[in-house]
């Protein structure tokens, strides 16, 4: 398998139907696109899955345009919106998310192609290649986007790392909605990146800053926190938002501190990487 397969183009079919089951996100999305989906507009979904988010946009919105480059997800997608209100509003279009334009103006573009950190998946890649393509062909302001802007933190943590007695420094994936006993954060997050989907951005993601330690303790992993605004609330501009789980990231070397100290982290690596990408220097400040 090529990298384009395994780098967020072919996540397993299993793993489309459990999002169905995350009701965190899936409140979120219905939420911001009841928000933003005007009655009788056309909306694009890049990246379009069991075409769940389609369905919701098509309550209100004449046509979406799901885009779907995994043949076996738009079969998929295909039956179950054929079984549901609105799905005939749906066209399914078989196609790389980069280079589709719709034939027509759109209101909104809905794109949850996230991994957190911006890794594996594609999200700033196709984001940049829509809005480019979309200008190249119609003229007026650019779509609102779902969601329309994500933030990155980092935060130094205590993980015990171990199995059932087996130590295992390994990357663990944590639910941000269920407290988790084994973490013991050592410093507040701080945010290390920032996007606004209409606005302009790189692709490349790099940052150098210096976290105050808050605790004392050893720092042995890092947590990534992806928060992802999708939409606001016209009268009450109350926000909308969902966040990626979190990546607890080992440290090769773990650092006993004390609070007054200061880590001093720095990354690079570009969106869409696989996680092996992000290798942090850590050390004390």
């Amino acid at each position: 398998m090529n990298e384009q397969n395994q780098l967020g183009q072919f996540i397993p079919l299993h793993y489309h139907h459990n999002m169905l089951l995350d009701p965190v996100r899936m409140g979120g999305f219905k939420t911001a696109i009841g928000q933003v989906v005007q009655p009788g507009s056309v909306v694009v979904e890049l990246g379009g899955g069991t075409g769940v988010l389609s369905f919701f946009a098509a309550q209100k919105a004449k046509k979406v345009y799901y885009v779907e480059y995994n043949p076996e997800l738009v079969e998929e997608a295909r039956r179950i919106l054929a079984g549901n209100e609105n799905g005939e509003r749906v066209e399914l279009v078989h196609g790389d998310a980069c280079t589709f334009t719709p034939p027509e103006p759109v209101g909104a573009v809905i794109c949850e192609m996230l991994h957190v950190g911006f890794l594996r998946e594609k999200q700033l890649e196709v984001i940049s290649a829509f809005k480019r393509n979309y200008a190249a062909r119609h003229e007026g302001p650019l779509p609102i986007f779902i969601p329309f802007a994500t933030l990155q933190a980092v935060q130094p943590v205590h993980h015990p790392f171990d199995f059932h007695g087996y130590k295992a420094t390994v990357p663990m994936f944590n639910d941000p909605g269920v407290e988790n006993p084994d973490i013991t954060p050592l410093g507040n997050p701080a945010v290390y990146h920032q996007v606004v989907y209409d606005q302009p951005f790189d692709l490349g993601i790099s940052w150098r800053g210096s976290v105050p330690i808050t605790a004392a303790g050893t720092v042995n992993a890092l947590r990534f926190i992806t928060k992802n605004l999708l939409s606001v609330e016209p009268k009450t501009q109350g926000i909308t938002d969902w966040h990626n789980h979190y990546l607890i990231l080992p440290l090769a070397t773990p650092i006993p501190v004390q609070p007054g100290d200061a880590l001093e982290i720095a990354f690079a690596y570009e969106s869409g990487a696989p996680l092996s990408a992000l290798q942090p220097h850590v050390a004390l400040a």
